[in-house]
């Protein structure tokens, strides 16, 4: 049975049953949880679904995916949805129904999901459906709005439902639902790319196709949540955001190269591809082909030689097919290395660039050393934070650029601008260890514990080991230790003399970026310094962007050598 209401639209459908297994009262709000519905039901919830009865708000954010399907794609912290602990991010809404009359709607549509969330007051009750399998969240959060600065015109989204409103992408109340959503990328171009979007019969197409891997089409269409949420905390269950992609991350495994399937490269912007090593002379002139004029690229000749591949022949055909071949090793594996070039290499491609060419930069995997300087380029020369730059180039293009050696030399780039000391929040964190005895009450006392005055108190980690972590602006400091009330300087950490003669710890946060990068003999040091990746002030933002283009017009746009 169905009939129409000014709330839901048309299609409301009578829930005439369910066993009811379960009540909570939780700060005051009452969760109901039902099982499977009875005979009698006119809507019988398969083995997968469930309904629990929500007070408003309901603290759940949904999504529109690319095949119609509304979902749940974040939980609002310490909200209704969450404290119910059996919803979950990617359970599909299937109905709904508010206390008034217990009349369910089938969620069709986005207007449908947005006339329940207009509500203000009362309870409603969901019916979702649970994924066989776990959702991946991770792929939900690749495109930000940051990263859509990449994109803006380049994914139309279309529908086949004509009851769509396209200025919003909301559905009127006339519509039937069974919306279907198409969306368009830039590798369509190509006129016998046409024939992939007519087929209506759903044929899978290789995914590389001349060298170019495809790039991942976004699950999302758009995301949607309550009025007056916008400044709420959303996290996952019990895990935030950043927690729970960190954790996916870590449990993913390592990429694994395939030498044998030849040169592989994504398409990043219209002039910067990136990917894994030139072979063959063959894989040069694939490149010409695609209109490739520059190569950058990070493999030293000793891996080349390792991998049987012949560098002057390379070079010739380079030559041969007029493409600008320039070399810049950087060690594979080795995060300083790259800390240390990556500032001239970020310079060379953006000379590159504004001479007109589209540049393949390349490494021997394509894993780490080539789209980290990608990433380092959009994020230094194009204002975007390291989060969105990094999520975009690896969502076109399967890789794990070493995140923090760019921090490091974010900051390294910008103290190359700023005189003297950091002017803004912390920059690095660094754990501070003292080697004594069990039993010592030991305390850290330096220039940034208010000037000498306000000693921190460690934390004893067992035998002879003593910890406190500090986080620091980049600069150089002295401190030392007060043990049992006598102040002590760590032999196992690097020491000055004052203008005093008193002899001090010193430690040395950050470094200085450099057109011509040296590099120096670490210095022992018990103590352990980290980088911090935050978002940047717009200070360190000017900062950044005047220290990056300092080093890139450094570079000699004849030779594309240092000057």
């Amino acid at each position: 049975m169905s009939s129409s209401s000014s709330i839901w639209g048309s299609g409301l459908g009578f829930f005439n049953g369910g066993s009811f297994t379960q009540m909570r009262r939780l700060n005051r709000s009452i969760t109901r949880f039902y099982a499977m519905s009875t005979t009698a039901s006119s809507y019988r919830m398969n083995l997968n679904e469930y309904m629990v009865t929500l007070e408003k708000p309901l603290g759940i954010r949904f999504a529109l995916s690319v095949d119609g399907k509304i979902f749940v794609h974040a939980l609002q912290k310490g909200g209704n949805a969450e404290k119910s602990r059996i919803i979950m991010v990617g359970d599909t809404l299937k109905k709904a129904s508010d206390s008034s009359d217990g009349r369910f709607i089938e969620i069709k549509d986005i207007g449908d999901t947005q006339n329940m969330l207009k509500e203000k007051a009362g309870s409603f009750s969901l019916i979702l459906d649970r994924p066989f399998t776990p959702f991946p969240i991770k792929q939900l959060h690749l495109t930000n709005d940051l990263d859509i600065l990449f994109n803006r015109g380049h994914v139309p989204v279309a529908t086949w439902n004509s009851m769509i409103l396209a200025s919003n992408l909301q559905a009127s109340s006339e519509t039937n639902g069974n919306s279907g959503f198409v969306v368009f990328s830039s590798r369509f171009l190509a006129p016998k790319a046409w024939n992939i979007l007519s087929d209506h019969n759903g044929n899978s197409h290789s995914l590389v196709k001349n060298n170019i891997l495809a790039s991942p089409i976004s699950q999302i269409v758009c995301i949607f949540s309550e009025e007056g949420s916008q400044g709420a905390e959303w996290s996952h269950g019990s895990f935030p955001l950043e927690e729970y992609t960190k954790a996916l991350d870590r449990s993913k495994g390592e990429l694994h190269y395939n030498h044998s399937l030849g040169m592989q490269y994504s398409k990043i912007t219209e002039q910067i591809y990136v990917g894994s090593c030139i072979q063959t002379e063959a894989d040069v002139e694939t490149l010409s082909i695609a209109g490739v004029s520059a190569v950058l690229n990070f493999q030293s000749g000793i891996e080349a030689e390792n991998w049987g591949i012949s560098a002057n022949a390379i070079n010739d055909s380079c030559q041969k097919f007029n493409i600008l071949m320039i070399n810049y090793p950087i060690r594979e594996g080795d995060s300083y290395d790259m800390r240390k070039k990556l500032p001239f290499c970020v310079g060379l491609l953006l000379r590159l660039l504004k001479k007109n060419h589209r540049v393949l930069v390349t490494c021997t995997t394509g894993f780490n050393r080539s789209p980290a300087c990608v990433v380092a380029y959009l994020h230094w020369m194009t204002d975007t934070s390291l989060n969105a730059a990094y999520n975009f180039v690896s969502g076109l293009h399967s890789c794990r650029p070493d995140r923090p050696a760019i921090a490091w030399a974010t900051w390294d780039l910008i103290a190359m601008v700023e005189k003297g000391r950091h002017d803004g929040p912390a920059t690095h964190a660094g754990t501070f260890v003292w080697n004594g005895q069990e039993g010592e009450e030991v305390l850290l006392v330096g220039d940034f514990t208010g000037n000498w005055k306000e000693p921190i108190k460690t934390i004893h980690k067992g035998g002879s080991r003593y910890e406190v972590e500090v986080r620091l602006p980049q600069g150089k400091y002295y401190y030392k230790y007060i043990v049992n009330g006598q102040w002590r300087h760590s032999t196992a950490s690097p020491t000055e003399r004052d203008e005093r003669g008193n002899v001090n710890n010193v430690i040395v946060v950050g470094d200085t970026a450099n057109v011509r990068p040296s590099i120096q003999q670490h210095k022992k040091d018990a103590n352990i310094v980290k980088v911090i990746e935050r978002p940047l002030t717009e200070n360190e933002r000017f900062m950044l962007a005047k220290a990056a283009r300092c080093i890139a017009f450094s570079v000699c746009p004849l030779t594309l050598a240092p000057k």
